[in-house]
Parts: C-alpha cells; structure tokens; sequence
C-alpha cells in the first residue's frame, strides 16, 4: 500500500547533548531503541501524539525509534520513523511527545536529538552519514541553519556527511 509522502513539520529547539529541561537547565542523558508492541499502548493519538504510530508500526520497510532518557525507560520523549534506502537513510515522521511540545514544554533538544541518532545509524549502515526527508515548505530555511541540511529540489532535503558529522560531534562527543 503506497501513503502519501509525510512531511517534517518539527521545529528543532535546541541543540543540546542531551536533553535540557526548560525551566531548571538540567540536562539527562538519553537512550533510543526500537518501539516495541507494549510501547504503542502509550503513543495513540488519544494520549496526545498527532500522528498515528500504530499505523506507522505496521509499514513492513519502516523502523520506529524512541528517545527516552538513561534510567527512565518508560517515558518516551519523541519518536523518528526511518527507512533504509539504497544509499542513504530516509526519515519519514517525527514526534515530540505531547508535553515536549509549544510554550510549556518540559524538554529541550527532542528533534536534534533523534536526527543525530539517524545520522549514527546511517554511519553505521555505511551510508556515510547521509539522510534525507521531505520537509514543508515554511521550515526548509530552518532546517538549513539548525541541521545543515541541503535542499535538493522540491521540499527533499539532505544531510550530507559534513552536517551529520557536526550533529555526531554534538550529541555523541567520546
């Protein structure tokens, strides 16, 4: 079943090397894995999130990650779905859970967050650091300062290995 092209429609906060809590400055350290079936329970649309995971979940080509922070599993604080093209790695959606979002978010650093962990995996899956997404229109300038992203034609844009190797250096220092 072919779905319509999604497109990002995330603002990127902050970039952080964690996740940063709007009122105090404290920062915590994140984890990301893979959504599991128990995860859905908790990102329905009843709950607050906007896009419908549980469908995302059932695309067969699709992977859906969760931030969440060390020692706090059970809170998820955004979610990226990807899927593994030829030479890169695409990204289809990405959530900010309901309370990291607007004027009275509690966290700082969700979207760059989970955007540096894609650039890892496409590292890693020898893609040299290279993703790309469909962004709406309004935000593609904002994505080329915050991300570096490159558009390519249309609303496609691409981080290219340099801008992924400044997202690493930022969330991932050694």
């Amino acid at each position: 079943m072919r779905r319509n092209l999604q497109y990002f429609d995330i603002e990127i906060d902050k970039l952080t090397n964690s996740i940063e809590n709007v009122i105090t400055g404290d920062r915590f350290q994140t984890d990301v894995s893979l959504v599991d079936k128990d995860d859905l329970k908790s990102i329905s649309k009843k709950n607050g999130w906007l896009f419908n995971w549980k469908n995302e979940y059932k695309e067969a080509d699709r992977d859906i990650y969760k931030l969440t922070t060390v020692g706090n599993t059970d809170v998820i604080q955004g979610l990226i779905s990807i899927t593994e093209k030829e030479d890169h790695v695409y990204m289809h959606l990405i959530e900010s859970a309901p309370f990291n979002l607007g004027r009275e978010k509690v966290y700082l650093g969700v979207p760059g967050n989970l955007i540096a962990f894609v650039c890892r995996i496409s590292f890693h899956r020898g893609f040299e650091g290279y993703v790309s997404f469909a962004a709406k229109s309004q935000l593609i300038e904002h994505y080329e300062k915050t991300l570096g992203a490159i558009c390519v034609g249309g609303q496609l844009m691409v981080i290219n290995t340099e801008a992924a190797l400044k997202l690493l250096d930022k969330y991932y220092k050694t």
